[in-house]
């Protein structure tokens, strides 16, 4: 196939459905079982429309989670979206039965989630790669083919998820399983934590009792600064989804680099879409 990911594929997939999850905010159903059989969490995939071109590129998506047929098999998978520009605005009016180019899955995606406090921060639309890390955690779902067994499961998992105001949180009601906490924040006060995602990080980080083993995080890029410095300061592993605009999303376009530091201090460009999207956040010059 395209690009450096063996097992991707470019295929047209299906309109299943499309729910509104908050505001400007939607989920989107894809029939394409033979990229949910793939994909794992922190993968993404680019899509655009079937016919016309304009917009004559397609975008990147990160994977929300998988959905079963009848018989329990990969079937195809969700992905959240926030209509801000052209190509978002015409999927918010996508129909069930409509084709789509897809391909995927691409990407690198999240290290296993290993032993200990595993602390997910996720700032706006940043929360939706962490459905499908939660749930494989939490041995409630598996991905990927062969389908991949952790060797460790976290001890401790919770999500810190921030947003402007309460009417984008968006899909808070996926996350409610047992054994995973949830802090929410807005920064205008109208649900939870009064202020910035990163005040709920930092509180954690300077409490022994919730302090996290490591964090994944997702979101917009000043809040991805943040929280690898805030990881940096108190030695707490830190890994970063990038949300990089991308024309390609398989590595020959160049245009979604990003410096990362190398092993002797200097840094590089590397390619989002194919080195990443997810950094240590150690390594990376933002």
């Amino acid at each position: 196939m395209v690009g450096l990911v063996p097992s991707a594929v470019q295929q047209t997939a299906v309109v299943v459905e499309q729910e509104e999850m908050a505001r400007d905010t939607f989920r989107l159903r894809l029939e394409c079982p033979q990229i949910a059989r793939q994909i794992l969490p922190g993968q993404f995939f680019m899509l655009r429309p079937d016919d016309g071109s304009d917009p004559l590129l397609g975008r990147p998506f990160a994977l929300y989670d998988i959905y079963t047929d009848e018989s329990g098999r990969p079937a195809g998978i969700d992905f959240g979206y926030v209509v801000i520009g052209k190509l978002t605005a015409l999927m918010a009016d996508w129909k069930p039965k409509q084709e789509v180019q897809i391909w995927g899955p691409l990407g690198n995606g999240f290290p296993e989630p290993g032993d200990g406090h595993l602390m997910m921060v996720a700032g706006g639309i940043g929360q939706t790669p962490f459905l499908a890390v939660a749930r494989e955690a939490l041995a409630l779902r598996q991905y990927g083919e062969p389908t991949r067994n952790l060797s460790e499961r976290p001890s401790r998992l919770s999500l810190l998820y921030g947003v402007r105001s309460k009417e984008y949180v968006a899909g808070l009601k996926d996350f409610q399983s047992d054994g995973l906490e949830i802090q929410l924040s807005t920064d205008d006060g109208s649900e939870g934590h009064h202020g910035f995602v990163t005040e709920l990080l930092a509180r954690s980080l300077d409490n022994p009792a919730d302090r996290p083993d490591k964090i994944f995080c997702c979101g917009p890029e000043p809040m991805m600064k943040a929280v690898g410095e805030l990881a940096e300061s108190h030695n707490v592993p830190c890994w970063l989804s990038l949300e990089t605009p991308m024309a390609c999303g398989f590595g020959i376009c160049f245009s979604c680099v990003t410096k990362v530091k190398d092993d002797d201090g200097q840094w590089d460009y590397r390619r989002t879409c194919v080195e990443g999207p997810v950094f240590a956040s150690h390594r990376l010059e933002l």
